[in-house]
């Protein structure tokens, strides 16, 4: 009976935000795409026809999966943020503590609804790639999974965020300052290789790399970052968030003060 009880409330919490996100689609879904289309046509098509080939291939192949990573990161972290924020903002937060469901499903739950965020948007910025360069599909296994763990981290870190967040502007800090500075210096337009040695050593302390370069090995079969290495940071990564969101929901910290 519980099992069914729980199964009820992750399939509630997760319709909640596939419909929020469908209903505000001009919103969630049109502003990341048309963003993505002009990356594609400034950096993609301008600049690079003056940069050449990066590891064999034209500098728009070479960019195209950083950008997919990218739109995924940001719109799964930025899903969750708002949605768990405009929760404890609107006091219905609390209907769900008081509710038979576990913490730990209630954390599951708003990830699933960052993750289902950040695939669609991917899913988009892929078809809106395939205009402008052809894409290979050297492991399918590899690119999916880097997807969906990518997506769970950044969901996670997002749901961190509105946990400590008191107010809307506390909800802009980290994707400001922090997510989209480690963004730009995590291997999206160039390859580390092109940097000098100590550069390169400063970008290995950046996680997005290692998810980027995970995620162009499973498209173009290319990384600057061993894959291993790259799954077992991702994964530390999401061991580490979904423990100390799940310790902080356990505390009350942010929800009970």
């Amino acid at each position: 009976m519980r099992y069914r009880e729980n199964w009820i409330g992750f399939q509630t919490i997760v319709l909640k935000e596939l419909s929020r996100i469908l209903r505000i689609w001009m919103q969630t879904l049109l502003p990341p795409a048309i963003t993505m289309t002009l990356y594609f046509i400034i950096f993609g098509n301008l600049i690079g026809r003056r940069i050449g080939l990066i590891d064999g291939f034209e500098y728009m192949q070479y960019i195209a999966p950083g950008l997919i990573m990218m739109s995924v990161i940001t719109n799964s972290y930025g899903n969750v943020v708002s949605s768990f924020f405009g929760a404890k903002f609107g006091k219905y937060l609390e209907e769900m503590l008081v509710s038979p469901l576990p913490n730990w499903l209630i954390i599951i739950g708003h990830m699933a609804g960052g993750m289902a965020r950040g695939l669609m948007v991917g899913i988009a910025v892929t078809i809106i790639a395939l205009f402008f360069t052809d894409l290979q599909l050297h492991s399918l296994p590899v690119t999916l999974s880097v997807a969906l763990l990518t997506s769970a981290v950044f969901s996670l870190a997002g749901m961190i965020n509105a946990i400590f967040a008191k107010k809307f502007d506390d909800i802009a800090i980290v994707p400001t300052f922090i997510l989209t500075p480690l963004t730009y210096l995590g291997g999206v337009f160039y390859s580390i290789n092109m940097l000098p040695e100590f550069w390169q050593g400063v970008s290995r302390a950046n996680p997005i790399l290692y998810m980027v370069n995970a995620f162009r090995q499973g498209i173009l079969g290319v990384s600057d970052i061993g894959l291993g290495t790259a799954y077992a940071i991702i994964l530390v990564f999401l061991v580490v968030l979904f423990t100390t969101a799940l310790m902080l929901m356990r505390k009350g910290v942010g929800i009970r003060e």
